[in-house]
C-alpha cells in the first residue's frame, strides 16, 4: 500500500500517562503499542513521539494507526502502563487522575470517520476495563454517546481539576468505583487536538492564571478551541494550552494574522488556533505587566505534521520514530 493510500486510514492518540521521571518506563509503554507479547511488530503502527515532563511527572506518546491496528495498539500501550504506573506514589504539579490519565483518538486520513474513531474509542475503554481488573473509565467527545460532552467538561464532572479528588464521588461510565492503585481513565474521540504551552517568566501563579483566563475559549474575547491551565514549571509559570480543532473556517474576528491550518473530517471543515497566535496573545498579557515570555513549546505536531511524519515513518518502516525523529526533521 502505498503511502498516500495508507495516510487515508490513519488515525492518531496522544497517550497521556502519569509518569515521566523513569523515562526507560515510559519508553516500554511505548514499544508495548509496537510489538506483541512475542516482540513481533504490528503493522501499520509507530510512535513518533515521546514527550516527558519531570515537573508535571507525566508524559505524551505519540501514537499512529491505521483505524485497523489502532485498538490493539492503544490497549497493549494502557495495559503495560497500568501494570507499571501505582498511582498511590504518583507526584506532581500537572493534575492527573490516572496511570493512564488520557486517551484521546483523532482522525487523520479522509477515509476515518467520526463513528469510527468513536467506536474504537469505546472499544479501548472496555477492552482495559475487562482486562486490567480494577481499572475505569469515563468517555468523552463523540465517544460520550448520546451526549458528546467535551473533555474539558467531562474533567470538571469527574473532579479532575480538584487538587485530591474524592474517588468515591466518581460514578464512572465503565468498570467499578475508581481505585487509588490506577485511578481513572477517560477515553474519547474528537477532532485533533494539539498542545502549546508558553511558559513566562515569573514565579507570580495568579498572574499566570489571570493570563489562561483571558485566553480560555469560555471568556468573552478568548481564543476558541483553547482550553488553558497556568502551572509552577522549573522556576516560572507555564500557561499550558490543550488547542482543540474547531468547526468551520478561521474565525473572521481572528484572522488578520491569515488563516488558521485547517484540514477536513466526513468532509466537514476544522480549523485550530495557531501557536504563534497563542503566543503573542500571552506575551501581550504578560508584557503588560512587565513580564516577558522564555519560550513556546508544542507537544507533539499540528494534525498535517502528524499525518506527514506518519506516512514517512511507515513507508520506510520505522516503528520508533521517536529515536529518528531528530535527525529526520532537522
Amino acid at each position: 500500500m502505498s503511502s498516500g493510500s495508507l495516510g487515508r486510514r490513519l488515525v492518531a492518540c496522544l497517550l497521556n500517562v502519569s509518569e515521566a521521571r523513569r523515562k526507560d518506563l515510559v519508553e516500554t509503554v511505548a514499544k508495548a503499542a509496537l510489538y506483541n507479547a512475542e516482540g513481533v511488530r504490528r503493522e501499520g503502527t509507530t510512535v513518533l513521539n515521546i514527550f516527558n515532563d519531570h515537573d508535571y511527572n507525566r508524559s505524551v506518546i505519540t501514537i499512529v494507526a491505521t483505524i485497523d491496528s489502532i485498538r490493539e495498539a492503544i490497549l497493549s500501550a494502557c495495559q503495560e502502563a497500568c501494570g507499571l504506573i501505582d498511582m498511590r506514589t504518583h507526584t506532581g504539579v500537572h493534575p492527573c487522575m490516572g496511570a493512564v490519565d488520557l486517551v484521546p483518538i483523532y482522525p487523520l486520513g479522509e477515509e476515518v470517520g467520526v463513528e469510527d474513531c468513536a467506536k474504537e474509542a469505546r472499544a479501548v475503554a472496555q477492552g482495559l476495563t475487562e482486562t486490567v481488573p480494577g481499572t475505569s473509565a469515563f468517555l468523552f467527545g463523540w465517544a460520550d454517546s448520546p451526549l458528546q460532552r467535551g473533555l474539558a467538561r467531562r474533567r470538571k464532572d469527574m473532579g479532575w481539576f480538584k487538587k485530591t479528588p474524592d474517588l468515591q464521588e466518581i460514578r464512572p461510565d465503565m468498570g467499578p468505583q475508581p481505585q487509588r492503585r490506577f485511578g481513572l481513565t477517560g477515553v474519547g474521540a474528537s477532532p485533533y487536538v494539539m498542545n502549546c504551552n508558553v511558559t513566562i517568566d515569573t514565579q507570580d501563579i495568579a498572574m499566570g492564571r489571570s493570563i489562561a483566563t483571558a485566553i480560555r475559549e469560555s471568556t468573552d474575547g478568548g481564543l476558541p478551541g483553547v482550553q488553558v491551565l497556568a502551572l509552577p514549571h522549573e522556576g516560572a509559570v507555564e500557561i499550558a494550552c490543550n488547542v482543540e480543532s474547531v468547526k468551520g473556517n478561521t474565525p473572521s474576528h481572528l484572522s488578520a494574522g491569515g488563516p488558521w491550518p485547517s484540514f477536513s473530517i466526513d468532509g466537514q471543515p476544522y480549523c485550530h488556533a495557531p501557536a504563534s497566535l497563542i503566543t503573542a496573545r500571552v506575551a501581550e498579557l504578560a508584557g503588560r505587566q512587565g513580564v516577558t515570555t522564555k519560550g513556546t513549546a508544542l507537544v507533539g505536531f499540528t494534525p498535517r505534521e502528524c499525518r506527514g511524519l506518519a506516512e514517512l515513518a511507515l513507508s520506510q518502516g520505522i516503528a520508533e520514530f521517536w529515536k529518528e525523529q531528530r535527525r529526520i526533521r532537522m
